[in-house]
């Protein structure tokens, strides 16, 4: 289905902080997604040589370095997981758009976001134009060669593109993951394999359990002489007193140039819950790591302007700031309470199903 007119904006971001509003019939004029590549595009916001502490603005959002990878995207990143739920697709198509015309150059997805959902909403949301405003990640949970090229060519077709900027392996998070990844018949075959086919640029990997496993999988890569373009983990408030991947995983991702992609900066709402520390503080303690972008989940307008308004405002947090935010998070972090990605099974999809590491049937 062809996304809605738009003849004024559909949500409250637009017009509270000057987004662009347009009309786009169905169908339009516009090239389609399938043939949009940024690597062989005109010049776009991703294309200037701005440093993470520069200041640079795409849209008034600054831009950071994604690792080595040459490109640059919006140091806040739209999360894939919330644009499928808890809204219509309109909505969600809105919202995307909103973002996008708004400075946000980085998109997040996955193959299980919602039963497929997420990607196909986004996927529509990219059409008119909007794949090449945007650097478009997303995720395989796949730990064969075989399941991840079948979720990959259905990540494709739900995205209507013929190229993802980058495909990161999902949920590393047990401690045989790494050794599958890599194995002879592994998922890390089965991207290479694809980025030589041109249907990915780089490749990445994701994790919320534990910083030992994201240390045995850069091991491992090191090994196999592998190099990732990306990681993702949780970067936040409380993680710095628990089982902390700003402590022990992220020195290793800034020494090796492997760009780094801050989540769970609010723990989905679980650190918020603990009362002690306020959304803006968790943000900008994210944003004042060396990230290249901090994903977020943006579920309404009010929330995209919310978090526009920190990313435009941006400063990073003081010497004093940063260590009276992480007394104050102490006791409320002790065990990983808040954290429930790290301490429980709430958030781990691929536990709940355990097919998708060998399949592709949602």
């Amino acid at each position: 289905m062809a996304p809605p007119r738009r003849d004024i904006c559909l949500s409250v971001a637009g017009a509270m902080l000057g987004g662009a509003c347009r009309s786009t019939g169905a169908g339009g004029n516009s090239p389609p997604a399938t043939t949009a590549r940024l690597g062989a595009q005109p010049a776009s916001p991703l294309a200037s040589n701005a440093r993470p502490d520069a200041g640079k603005l795409t849209n008034t959002v600054p831009l950071r370095k994604l690792g080595k990878t040459g490109v640059d995207v919006s140091m806040l990143g739209l999360g894939g997981s919330h644009i499928g739920k808890g809204m219509t697709e309109e909505e969600g198509i809105a919202l995307m758009r909103d973002a996008i015309d708004n400075g946000i150059t980085f998109l997040d997805n996955c193959w299980d976001y919602n039963e497929g959902k997420s990607e196909e909403r986004m996927g529509k949301a990219l059409q008119d134009g909007y794949r090449r405003k945007v650097f478009l990640m997303t995720k395989l949970d796949g730990r064969t060669k075989q399941a991840a090229a079948a979720q990959l060519e259905q990540s494709l077709k739900r995205l209507q593109t013929d190229s993802i900027d980058l495909v990161q392996i999902h949920e590393v998070i047990r401690k045989d993951d790494p050794m599958r990844c890599f194995a002879k018949g592994g998922i890390v075959e089965a991207l290479i394999e694809a980025k030589n086919a041109g249907k990915l640029r780089f490749i990445g990997f994701t994790g919320h359990k534990d910083p030992d496993i994201h240390l045995a999988m850069l091991a491992l890569a090191k090994q196999h002489e592998f190099h990732f373009d990306a990681v993702q983990l949780p970067l936040n408030v409380m993680d710095a007193h628990y089982r902390s991947f700003e402590h022990k995983v992220l020195p290793l991702l800034i020494e090796r140039g492997i760009a780094v992609l801050g989540m769970k900066s609010m723990g989905s709402g679980d650190i918020l819950a603990s009362g002690v520390v306020s959304a803006e503080e968790c943000l900008r303690y994210a944003l004042s790591l060396p990230t290249s972008v901090v994903i977020t989940g943006i579920d309404k307008p009010e929330v995209l302007v919310q978090d526009l308004k920190i990313a435009r405002t941006f400063k990073p947090l003081t010497r004093q700031e940063r260590e009276d935010l992480l007394a104050r998070t102490e006791n409320a972090a002790k065990n990983g309470k808040h954290e429930l990605f790290k301490t429980a099974a709430k958030y781990d999809g691929t536990v709940k199903n355990p097919h998708w590491l060998e399949g592709a049937q949602l």
